[in-house]
């Protein structure tokens, strides 16, 4: 069976995607991560180019990785100087890594133009570069960069690049294309020609600028490459790097090509939102394979051919990749999607004129403005509401708002409530940074003597929607409220002509779907949650 290598470049290619900084802890968390999976290569950075990246390779020596291989990243040496005078060679070496990967000028244009040498001297430089450092006892990886577009442009020289990085020691020759800007038979084609020429094992590096990064690197695994570089979620400069969380179940489910064990691709999702995490960016959930939309199911009529046979709608089961199958409920919604919902939820309900009435209720709310497929907590305490059984946790008697506003002061915010909990009323206040704030703030207080787990739940988001913006100031606002407790996430809704009252909606179902969820594990501490990683 075909097996490539898979090389990740998140914490050097990766981090330099627009908005995306790592720390050293961080990028040590994400390699150990990394190595647990089974990844054959981190890069953890270039070493002289930044003291966070030699930080990096300092403290990663104290940790024994069980299959990864760390490699260091830099460039060939500087025109008219030794090999050995070079810093950048030299802080590689120093970094203690045991696999080097260099990039060298492959384009004749970049050659002249940019690194300002000849085209002579820039082959010396290759060979010099990948010589020095593995007489240094490295492993070393030439990144051959633009080099399809310098293959387009004078295949003779791009050759010779490749053939002097092989004459100097290189272990395997990466094909980059770094403007990622070339199709899919072009990167299979020119693979196919090198491979005539040069005996020495084949790479790719495939960036997302036509949108074709995965797809040219699996023309490329086709075509005979047997290195794969890119990155978690495809995050890089520009557009993005070619996406592991795309390639490896392609290759591994559909190609027939062994990437990282098998084992290991069912943390795949659990991998792609370990990183964005790390990284403060929100998950794409229209991501393939990994996003919390990728096994989303709306219209009745999918719905009702997945619950005869998933196949019908679904091109791998998502359990291999660790996501899960989502049916969402709408206007959109037939019968179907209740009742899967109901199973989901383990919710004894037969269809019937009670569900009917659920559905339209449904209908009638998204619109009204509602929308549930961000907001699953709000639509689940729907469902139990409609089920007997349900008891909610508190109930409002009576809210009031207070804002003050004084020129050259601070604007003061309170919020004054009164609730049924049980057979007690509460009567209290708080303060806030605004009336959300302040409202919030006021809830938990009334609540944390019942409930003390309130004190885990950490509002995450809060997002707001003009739903009519030609109402100007009296338009229906839609406001969906994101909350976590450490254990899991989700999301709630309210929507209003008041934005306070639309708050409120969202705070009070985020605060009884948090303590639904922690009843339930109390009530069973061994029970899994199925589905996304860290959502309820």
């Amino acid at each position: 069976m075909q097996a490539v290598e898979i090389y990740d470049t998140t914490l050097r290619d990766g981090a330099q995607g627009e908005g995306i900084s790592f720390s050293v802890e961080d990028k040590i968390k994400i390699a150990l991560k990394l190595d647990k999976m089974g990844f054959h290569y981190v890069e953890g950075g270039w070493p002289g180019s930044n003291p966070k990246d030699a930080a990096f390779f300092l403290r990663i020596r104290k940790y024994k990785l069980e299959q990864a291989r760390i490699a260091a990243f830099g460039s060939t040496r500087k025109p008219g100087i030794e090999a050995a005078a070079d810093s950048n060679l030299n802080s590689i070496i120093a970094a203690g890594a045991p696999v080097a990967t260099i990039v060298g000028k492959t384009w004749d244009f970049h050659v002249t133009h940019a690194l300002q040498t000849t085209l002579a001297e820039n082959l010396n430089m290759i060979r010099e570069s990948v010589a020095y450092l593995k007489s240094r006892g490295l492993t070393v990886f030439y990144d051959a960069e633009h080099f399809f577009d310098g293959y387009k442009a004078n295949p003779a020289y791009a050759l010779a690049t490749l053939k002097a990085a092989c004459e100097g020691g290189a272990a395997v020759c990466v094909l980059c294309d770094t403007n990622g800007g070339s199709l899919p038979w072009e990167i299979a084609g020119v693979i196919e020609q090198i491979r005539r020429e040069i005996s020495v094992p084949l790479g790719i590096h495939c960036h997302n600028d036509g949108e074709l990064a995965v797809a040219n690197t699996l023309a490329a695994v086709r075509a005979g490459a047997v290195q794969v570089q890119g990155t978690i979620n495809g995050y890089g400069e520009r557009c993005g790097n070619a996406n592991l969380c795309s390639i490896i179940p392609n290759l591994t489910l559909k190609c027939g090509v062994e990437t990282i064990p098998r084992s290991s691709l069912a943390r795949l999702t659990e991998l792609s939102r370990y990183v964005s995490e790390l990284a403060n960016m929100h998950p794409v959930a229209q991501q393939p394979f990994v996003g919390a939309s990728a096994f989303a199911h709306k219209g009745g009529l999918h719905v009702s051919a997945i619950l005869k046979d998933p196949r019908t709608y679904e091109h791998i089961d998502p359990e291999l990749v660790g996501n899960r199958r989502r049916v969402l409920v709408s206007e959109l919604s037939g019968h179907s999607n209740l009742l899967y919902k109901y199973k989901e939820l383990n919710l004894n309900v037969h269809p019937g004129e009670e569900t009917r009435q659920v559905l339209e209720k449904i209908k009638e709310l998204e619109h009204r403005g509602y929308q549930f497929e961000g907001a699953e907590a709000s639509l689940e305490l729907l469902l139990r509401k409609a089920c007997q059984g349900y008891r909610e946790p508190f109930k409002l008697e009576n809210l009031k708002i207070i804002i003050e506003l004084k020129e050259n002061s601070p604007v003061y915010s309170e919020a004054v409530i009164k609730l049924t909990v049980g057979n007690r009323v509460v009567h209290t206040a708080a303060e806030g940074n605004g009336p959300v704030n302040a409202l919030d703030n006021a809830l938990r207080k009334a609540l944390e003597e019942f409930y003390p787990a309130i004190r885990n739940m950490q509002l995450t988001d809060y997002k707001v929607r003009v739903l009519d913006e030609k109402d100007g100031t009296g338009a229906i606002v839609r406001v969906l409220i994101e909350t976590g407790d450490g254990e899991c996430s989700w999301g709630t809704v309210g929507v209003s002509a008041n934005i306070i009252e639309a708050s409120w909606q969202a705070l009070v179902d985020s605060i009884a779907y948090g303590l639904l969820k922690t009843q339930e594990r109390s009530a069973d501490p061994g029970r899994q949650q199925k589905g996304e990683q860290g959502v309820c």
